[in-house]
């Protein structure tokens, strides 16, 4: 009761503050008499949402399926390749300089390349979603398989288990929560990746229509109200995809809590 009572709460707060915020919005605009082309109003913008939703939510959805996937498959690969760190101190030592290497190199130096060997469009778009939210996952993953109690690794050898049976019943389950923890800053990389890519790798394919394609023609255009509600609907994309993580992460620990208590007793 009270976990509802303080979720609701919080749930009431935010909405004050935004709402808050979108009042200050049309107040300073209003009041300073701001040209539409500087700073168009909440109303304004709502408006040129309204005009071009569906537009917008073709651009939600293309840009939400880029990000998702390349989301997906940086779970996949960032979870083996840290897997394979935790089991070999040489690779681990070889090759994650590679990957620090990886997360710091701009992704605009890189989206010649991109474009070579992938072409213009959605493949693409999603490859470099997967790059930009990847080291989260290796870099806590690889954390959490790591940090095991010495004492555990001692019953373990103990009870003379191989290093598979070690890793799948003591290590995994323990990284758990390491992993929940890289997808959630992953989740909202995703779809900054997602957009970054239609930025540089979007624009080139014909009839290709995500948010980050919709920004850069609308910033053309000096359709600043119009750039807006993309911003805003992006904004929304980045919140629901962390969401969904927050809401399968706290469905899978109650399930393996669950699990887990039955099979103590």
């Amino acid at each position: 009761m009270n976990r509802h009572f303080t979720r609701l709460q919080t749930a009431m707060l935010t909405s004050l503050v935004f709402f808050g915020i979108l009042l200050l919005w049309q107040a300073v605009v209003v009041g300073l008499r701001i040209h539409p082309i500087i700073l168009p109003s909440p109303i304004r913008v709502a408006g040129v949402a309204w005009q071009e939703r569906t537009t917008l939510i073709a651009g939600f959805g293309l840009t939400g399926a880029a990000a998702l996937l390349g989301l997906v498959a940086s779970i996949i690969l960032g979870t083996v390749v840290a897997v394979l760190f935790s089991q070999s101190r040489w690779l681990r030592a070889a090759l994650y300089p590679y990957v620090v290497f990886l997360q710091t190199v701009p992704i605009v130096a890189i989206a010649p390349l991109l474009i070579t060997w992938f072409g213009y469009g959605f493949r693409t778009v999603v490859f470099v979603a997967c790059i930009i939210s990847l080291f989260p996952v290796i870099s806590n993953v690889t954390a959490g398989l790591l940090s095991v109690d010495e004492n555990l690794k001692d019953l373990f050898r103990l009870n003379r288990a191989t290093r598979w049976q070690t890793l799948i019943k003591l290590r995994i389950p323990l990284a758990v929560s390491h992993l929940i923890l890289g997808t959630r800053v992953s989740a909202g990389l995703a779809v900054i990746g997602a957009i970054i890519g239609e930025f540089f790798v979007g624009n080139g394919a014909g009839g290709y229509q995500g948010l980050g394609t919709l920004m850069t023609g609308w910033q053309n255009l000096a359709r600043t109200d119009a750039l807006m509600a993309v911003v805003l609907t992006s904004t929304l994309l980045g919140l629901m995809m962390i969401g969904l993580v927050n809401g399968i992460a706290r469905k899978a620990l109650s399930r393996w809590t669950r699990s887990s208590h039955f099979e103590a007793e």
